[in-house]
């Protein structure tokens, strides 16, 4: 059990692992901080966090365990803002969608203290944002990536592991590298094509018609869109090289269907599809190996 949770950021994501922690018993009080007085305020209201904390240094002092759960791009600011709060005995995680930019954010920002880090990403959430929509079974059987480097002392690594397992993931070992590379396709793409989808789909003089008419191919297909604006943003900059290399092969792919359809060739045309339907009908979630 963990004496006290640091939480910096008491929003959808923090918010429910400062609750699945209490109902897991692995944690006495959780502190936690928010760059809005009043979302802090909030998750004290709802039994989210048990002290309100004026600063993310303040969050975190005294605390054996720390969650970051900011947008990325406000990565190397936190940790600047809490390194010498760290102590020997600290573990620091975060839940950021990307992992080379924050890892970087990390080495500056808390500098000697890097040792303490171990980055993570659930692979959990909502479309909706905020502490209101917090969920204690969040992560209940979902996976958690972890992408230690070398700085990262092992025994934080085990650490970070049975917290992740202790209320109720699935941890898996990757590479920082390997981490963006998969998510720039199975992830950050597939939300920059949703939002491309959606806003031209916007734009067109018939737009508002054809939205009458969306079913559930439509909802299904834009879910993602409503996804939070700040924290996608930051997530398709910081990981742009990788994402930019999928979008390339997603046009390549796009443009061989293209080029089927306008000379008819049908049979090509079901070929294709239905290699696709193949891969979409194999896809089991939370099937990922460690590649270590």
């Amino acid at each position: 059990m963990f004496e006290q949770l640091g939480l910096i950021g008491c929003g959808l994501m923090g918010g429910s692992f400062a609750l699945a922690l209490k109902r897991a018993r692995l944690v006495k009080r959780v502190v936690g901080y928010s760059k809005s007085p009043s979302t802090t305020e909030r998750a004290r209201q709802l039994g989210v966090i048990d002290v309100a904390a004026p600063s993310a240094l303040l969050a975190i002092s005294g605390a054996d365990l720390v969650l970051i759960a900011v947008p990325v791009g406000a990565s190397e600011q936190t940790f600047k803002a809490i390194r010498h709060g760290i102590t020997a005995k600290t573990l620091v995680m975060d839940v950021g969608s990307t992992k080379g930019d924050v890892i970087e954010a990390a080495r500056r920002g808390l500098q000697d203290q890097i040792g303490a880090f171990v980055p993570a990403h659930p692979i959990a959430g909502k479309e909706v944002a905020g502490v209101e929509h917090a969920d204690v079974d969040l992560y209940t059987g979902r996976q958690v990536v972890l992408t230690p480097i070398k700085a990262t002392l092992r025994s934080n690594v085990q650490r970070a592991a049975k917290v992740w397992t202790g209320i109720g993931a699935k941890v898996v070992t990757m590479t920082p590298e390997a981490h963006d590379g998969a998510f720039a396709a199975v992830s950050h793409l597939p939300h920059l094509l949703a939002f491309a989808f959606t806003n031209a789909l916007a734009r067109d003089p018939q737009g508002e018609r054809f939205l009458e008419l969306a079913g559930p191919g439509f909802r299904d297909f834009t879910r993602i869109a409503a996804s939070d604006p700040t924290m996608w943003r930051d997530v398709l900059l910081a990981n742009r090289e990788q994402v930019l290399l999928q979008s390339r092969a997603f046009r390549e792919a796009l443009a061989e269907l293209e080029a089927l359809m306008r000379t008819g060739d049908s049979q090509a045309l079901e070929d294709a599809i239905a290699a696709a339907s193949r891969v979409r009908g194999a896809w089991q979630p939370g099937t990922a190996a460690s590649p270590d």
